[in-house]
């Protein structure tokens, strides 16, 4: 079989939309194997798309800093790659840490985009024109089909996510965590936290949604222990909390059990929509919703903002100031979240 070397390290996100180009190459012929960060190995490990996950520890490497012990387990690592002889090596993360790895892959042919940074067109040896509409309108998923459009593959206007599935260790574990949730209601997961300040709904908005539907439903809240302050806030402690208590392994098996995920533009939110089934609604302050939101069946998957004239700037902190400044993070008004969510529970019959 052919061999493609996939570089995409991180976010979390950012992997999740990945996986339908590795999908693409699989199903055209090609051994897939996936150099990925802490961050997403546990969404590529053993995901059927993908023939092998190599772990870079960018993570423990920033830890140690400059260290020879560092420079060792780059070469073994790179000895590995090297040894595969992958026809094709793909950087869809276009940055100076997975330029390293595209210089010396050894693939016969390194293929990246021209919005790349950092120098990374410098690891390529074949550039191609990345087509991107104006305003953030083209869906990250669909730049990264951009690879295999550029390979000339089928089955590029397939959008397909597959996940690992989960262990028998990891569906106890959801057993045992879930043993006194009340399963004759619709389960609904609330994951409220990301990590940028401005993709944060207020916590009054979180606060109203939780009021309102909590007697309709059995809600469960996931997060980091950094997180629990915010879900006592919104409601967490009358509910089941299980912030600190799941990895990425046990979120896919949690939201397979779940009929609504509701987070903002976070790795939740990208989980929940690669898991196929639950309905996930998305929230959206200052990232563009139409390039990282849920997408495909209307009825299911829901990405909503405020509509204001400064979304998206995509920006870690507010341009602007005064009254102006994050309004973005106050905004859909509940009410709205509340009715999408009332009417998927009109029309579900699904409980754990």
């Amino acid at each position: 079989m052919k061999k493609a070397l996939l570089v995409r390290l991180s976010s979390l996100g950012d992997v999740i939309f990945n996986i339908p180009l590795a999908n693409v190459l699989k199903d055209n012929g090609y051994e897939v194997t996936w150099l990925v960060s802490e961050k997403g190995i546990d969404v590529v490990e053993n995901n059927p798309a993908v023939k092998n996950a190599i772990l870079i520890p960018v993570q423990r490497w920033k830890k140690r800093g400059f260290s020879l012990k560092n420079f060792i387990e780059f070469m073994q690592i790179l000895h590995k790659i090297r040894k595969e002889k992958f026809d094709i090596a793909l950087d869809t993360q276009m940055r100076f840490k997975s330029m390293l790895w595209m210089i010396f892959c050894g693939a016969k042919r390194k293929i990246g985009n021209s919005w790349g940074r950092e120098f990374s067109a410098f690891g390529c040896n074949e550039i191609f024109e990345l087509q991107m509409t104006p305003h953030f309108q083209t869906h990250a998923v669909f730049q990264h089909l951009q690879y295999a459009q550029h390979l000339k593959l089928n089955g590029t206007d397939k959008v397909k996510f597959t996940l690992p599935p989960s262990s028998a260790e990891t569906k106890a574990k959801i057993d045992e965590l879930l043993k006194d949730l009340d399963k004759s209601k619709p389960v609904v997961v609330i994951a409220p936290a990301t990590t940028w300040k401005l993709k944060h709904w207020d916590k009054d908005n979180w606060k109203a949604v939780v009021n309102s539907i909590q007697d309709k439903c059995s809600l469960i809240f996931t997060g980091t222990e950094k997180d629990k302050e915010l879900i006592s806030y919104i409601g967490g402690d009358n509910h089941l909390n299980l912030a600190g208590k799941t990895g990425v392994k046990d979120l896919i098996e949690l939201f397979s059990c779940a009929q609504i995920v509701i987070a903002p533009d976070s790795g939740s939110a990208h989980l929940a929509r690669a898991a196929n089934i639950p309905a996930v609604i998305s929230i959206f302050c200052c990232t563009p919703k139409s390039t990282y939101g849920p997408f495909g069946n209307d009825e299911k998957y829901f990405a909503i903002d405020g509509n204001l004239k400064c979304q998206p700037c995509h920006a870690k902190n507010c341009p602007l100031t005064d009254t102006e400044a994050e309004q973005c993070v106050k905004h859909p008004n509940p009410e709205k979240v509340i009715s999408i969510v009332n009417k998927l529970l009109l029309n579900s019959n699904h409980s754990v």
